[in-house]
C-alpha cells in the first residue's frame, strides 16, 4: 500500500519545485532564460529550474504541457523563429535578384549578338563602299 504525501501533488513534485519549472519553461519559451542557452530542450528545462533531472522526469504533467508546447512552437525560440522567418525573406529575395540578373544577362547575350551583326552589316557597307569610290561629303560642293 502506498500513501500519499500532501506535498507531494499528484504530478510528482512540490507546488515550489512545480512553480519552478512551470516558470523557467515560461522563460525559455519566450526567449529569456536565466541560467542556460535557451535552446529548447529538456536539459535546459531542469537546468533553468534549478532542480534535479530526476526531479523534472517526476513532474509528468510539467513534462506533457513542456512537449505540447514544444510542439507548437516547433522547437524554436521566439529569437529562431524571428531568424528563421529573417532568412527565408532574405533567401527568397536573393532568388529573385537571381532571376533579375539571369534574364539581364540573357538579354545582354541578345544586345551582343544584335551588336555584332549590324558591325558585320556595317565593315560590309564599307567595303562594298571602298569599291565604288570615295565619297564626297556633301558640304565640300559648292
Amino acid at each position: 500500500m502506498t500513501t500519499t504525501d500532501p506535498a507531494q501533488p499528484e504530478n510528482g513534485v512540490s507546488p515550489r519545485t512545480a512553480t519552478r519549472l512551470r516558470e523557467a519553461m515560461d522563460r525559455l519559451l519566450t526567449g529569456r532564460p536565466k541560467h542556460t542557452d535557451g535552446r529548447l530542450i529538456k536539459d535546459n528545462l531542469w537546468k533553468e529550474a534549478g532542480v534535479s533531472r530526476a526531479t523534472m522526469n517526476r513532474a509528468t504533467e510539467i513534462l506533457a504541457d513542456w512537449n505540447t508546447r514544444i510542439t507548437a512552437c516547433d522547437g524554436f525560440t521566439p529569437r529562431e523563429a524571428r531568424k528563421n522567418d529573417e532568412l527565408a525573406t532574405l533567401c527568397a529575395a536573393l532568388a529573385a535578384k537571381t532571376r533579375e540578373c539571369t534574364e539581364l544577362a540573357h538579354r545582354l547575350d541578345a544586345a551582343a549578338t544584335a551588336i555584332a551583326a549590324l558591325h558585320h552589316d556595317n565593315t560590309l557597307l564599307r567595303q562594298e563602299l571602298d569599291h565604288r569610290g570615295q565619297l564626297v561629303g556633301l558640304s565640300n560642293q559648292t
